[in-house]
């Protein structure tokens, strides 16, 4: 879990720096790429958890 927050953050500061900063649109792009990246690991990690979850 704090892998995802810190992803999460990690994103949100480089896309507002991309979207604020002059000449620096790629960084916008890249921190667009990490948050879909970060739901993507988070979903499959919750799907495959809940797998193997024992039942009761």
């Amino acid at each position: 879990m704090t892998l995802f927050l810190a992803l999460i953050i990690v994103a949100i500061i480089l896309g507002l720096i991309g979207a604020v900063a002059d000449g620096l649109l790629f960084l916008l792009f890249i921190g667009i790429a990490v948050l879909v990246a970060d739901l993507l690991y988070m979903a499959l990690r919750t799907r495959r958890s809940a797998r193997h979850r024992p039942l009761r």
